[in-house]
């Protein structure tokens, strides 16, 4: 059974910072691409950020380039987003992904919060 385990939101100021873990079970990690999406109140869920498993090559939404950083240990099976500098507007449930070119095997977390308010 494939599982990935979203943990590290909550509730933080406006300029602070969050990491986001993601524990995934199941599955080799090193085959897939991983990424992080996020649904905010009454919108569409949007990609965040991902990360190749064939090139190490990362993407970034315009809206948060310069304040995530995406990373992940095939070893420990986790994949993480750091986010700082954080604006009310990145509240939202941030979702894991991973997801395989070859097999098109889509997997998902169940999402954390992260709340971003003075």
């Amino acid at each position: 059974q494939v599982q990935l385990v979203e943990s590290g939101g909550g509730l933080v100021q406006p300029g602070g910072s969050l990491r986001l873990s993601c524990a995934v079970s199941g599955i080799t990690l090193e085959y897939y691409a991983v990424g992080w999406f996020r649904q905010a109140p009454g919108k569409e869920r949007e990609g965040v950020s991902c990360h190749s498993s064939l090139d190490g090559t990362t993407y970034y939404a315009d809206s948060v380039k310069g304040r995530f950083t995406i990373s992940r240990d095939n070893a420990k099976s986790t994949v993480y987003l750091r986010m700082s500098s954080l604006k009310p507007e990145d509240t939202a449930v941030y979702y894991c992904n991973a997801f395989a070119m070859d097999t098109r095997s889509d997997y998902w977390g169940q999402g954390t919060q992260v709340t971003v308010s003075p």
